[in-house]
Parts: C-alpha cells; structure tokens; sequence
C-alpha cells in the first residue's frame, strides 16, 4: 500500500530566498570610511584653545574654524558621532558665554543711568586750600654754644649720640659733691666745627644726666702726696 505524499512545489519559495538575498547585499556592502584625519585635527586644535583659554574659547575667532573642520568629517567615518558632539558642546558654550557678556553689559549700563532729580558730582574736585601755616616767633640767630648736649641731657646719648664727637673724660672731685664723671668733646676737626660750644669744655655728669657745662679753665689740678696732703699744680 503505498502512503500519500503531500509535496508543495519550491519554487516560490526559490524567489523569495533570492528576494531577501537581494535586499540585505547593499547592507552587506556599507563599511565605515574609519577615522577622520580632520576630527582629529579639530579635536586637537579644541583642546589647546580651550586649555589656554577655558570658557573664554567659545567666542575665540578660532573656534569658527574649528567648527568648520568638524562639518567637513564624513558622515560615514568612525569619528562623525564624536565630531556631531564637540560640533554642540561648541555651539551650546557660545550660547552661554555670549548669554553672560550681555548680561553683564546690561548691569554696567544700569549701573551707569542716574536717577532724575540726582545731582552728579563734579568731575574736578575742588581743591582745598591747606591749612596756613603758622610762623614761629623769631628768636633771633641761633646761639652755637647751644647745639650739641646740654644741662639734662642723659648721659647715654653721648655714647654712640651726637655723630659719636664726644669721648669720655678723667673723673674730677666736685667740691660739696664728690667724684663725678666728665665728657669732653673728641679732637676731631668735624667735631669742633659741628659743636664749636663745646670746645675746651667739661660735660660734667650727675644721676645719669647732663648737670652742667664746666669750662676746662676752670678746673684746678691738684696732687695727692702720699701723706694725704694736697700740692696745687704750677699753672693752675
């Protein structure tokens, strides 16, 4: 006994394999073009604009050439998404920059208008006179026996004072007031003519002062003799 095939012819079947072959050949034959030689050269050239000038990169005359490398990257190419993007970070910082320049024209013109009624100062202050100065009285020609130490003036000024001209003197026996210490003017010709008062003089020293200007003329040289008896100096 012989069993019933049922067969279905193939060759319609045939026309639609050869239908879908057809259609995916030209999706079989798109590749990528690769890398683009001017994204990288428009990335390279963002990245050294923008590192030197941040923000401020968006409003560079540059950067309009930069753009222009970016349209001209295949829309085929390994690097066209990345140059779509950089294309609006680019175009989206110009917006923002641009955005703030005019926000911040807008405040300084603000800030400039003056309300009415106000009155604005002028653009020349008015100098004031100054103060008259007040003369002193006229105490006639100075006195040159004035200058330099004089009665009160502590004895520490005179050791590195007055131009250094004084020098420390031989102690002399004050009648009524004892051993006392004595300066005299150094022997220095630049010392005479700056102190010409103080020439072949005593600064005679008492309670860390200054007590008096004791002429040498009037100092009266003695000598002790060993039995505690005085002799006057001849001259003196």
């Amino acid at each position: 006994m012989r069993t019933q095939v049922p067969r279905v012819p193939l060759r319609p079947f045939v026309g639609i394999a050869i239908t879908v072959l057809l259609a995916l050949a030209p999706a079989a034959c798109r590749r990528d073009s690769g890398p683009s030689a001017e994204y990288e050269e428009a990335s390279r050239r963002f990245r050294a604009l923008y590192a030197q000038k941040l923000d401020g990169a968006y409003l560079d005359p540059q950067m309009g050439e930069i753009e222009a490398q970016l349209q001209r990257v295949p829309a085929d190419s390994l690097d066209a998404e990345g140059a779509r993007a950089l294309l609006q970070r680019i175009q989206e910082g110009r917006a923002r920059m641009q955005q703030e320049a005019s926000a911040r024209e807008k405040a300084i013109s603000s800030a400039r208008e003056v309300p009415p009624g106000t009155s604005l100062p002028s653009s020349t202050p008015e100098r004031q006179a100054p103060p008259p100065v007040e003369e002193a009285p006229d105490a006639g020609p100075p006195d040159a026996g004035l200058t330099g130490p004089q009665a009160g003036t502590p004895a520490s000024e005179l050791v590195a004072g007055f131009r250094g001209c004084f020098r420390r003197g031989v102690p002399i026996d004050v009648e009524g007031r004892g051993m006392r210490e004595t300066w005299e003017l150094a022997d220095r010709t630049s010392c005479r003519l700056e102190y010409p008062g103080h020439v072949d003089s005593l600064l005679l020293i008492e309670e860390g002062r200054v007590l008096t200007l004791l002429p040498k003329s009037a100092v009266r040289t003695v000598t002790v003799t060993a039995d505690g008896g005085t002799v006057p100096d001849a001259g003196r």
